[in-house]
């Protein structure tokens, strides 16, 4: 059975990092954008971070971030991913000798598969909804008819995502994985334990759909 991979984004307290990997999270966002509600201090999340098990992958949300700030958290904490959520070149992303996953905003001038191939050097790629002024986490979808499925890349489907409509989203693109931040939320960085084990659960169903 093919398996949609789940990132729980912008973990904030440690009983939600438990939360969320008790619910089957593969993958934990920790926020390093100080305009987010999410935002977490390094240190902060050294601390978050350091029981957690392995195989659960630690990501690192930065947006346009200068690159002694990237590499002082890098230092600080012990990140598997860096998650790029701005303007940020291929370049810039490569500099970091680390795997990264580039956020691209569903503008809807953009030319996505064009986007992609611009960051062949990415781990993955993900697709999220485009406000202006807002990197993310705008908590609205878009046209998931956009999804580029026949894409080789990894692509991971963000945006407006909640319990409620993360099998309609899975059948509908067949992303590689799936991000969730608001949608699995009590209040902004406080994440409910119910919703996330909800998200999971569906799917986990929608998965077993497609097989």
């Amino acid at each position: 059975m093919s398996r949609t991979r789940v990132k729980i984004c912008g973990i904030t307290r440690a009983e939600d990092a438990v939360a969320a990997i008790r619910a089957g999270a593969d993958a934990l966002g920790f926020v390093f954008y100080e305009a987010s509600p999410r935002y977490v201090r390094p240190e902060q999340a050294a601390g978050l971070m350091a029981g957690l098990p392995v195989f659960v992958s630690k990501v690192g949300l930065f947006v346009n971030a200068n690159a002694a700030d990237v590499r002082r958290v890098m230092a600080a904490c012990p990140l598997d991913l860096l998650q790029f959520h701005g303007d940020e070149t291929p370049e810039y992303c490569e500099s970091f000798a680390k795997p990264y996953m580039k956020a691209i905003r569903m503008r809807d001038d953009i030319d996505v598969e064009q986007v992609i191939l611009t960051y062949g050097s990415a781990s993955a790629i993900l697709l999220d909804s485009y406000k202006p002024g807002v990197p993310g986490g705008t908590g609205e979808s878009f046209d998931w008819g956009r999804f580029p499925k026949s894409s080789e890349q990894r692509l991971v489907l963000a945006g407006g995502l909640r319990p409620e409509n993360a099998d309609a989203a899975i059948v509908s693109c067949k992303p590689y994985a799936v991000d969730v931040s608001g949608g699995v939320e009590a209040a902004p960085g406080v994440k409910c334990s119910h919703a996330m084990t909800r998200f999971i659960e569906a799917v986990s169903l929608a998965d077993r759909r497609e097989d």
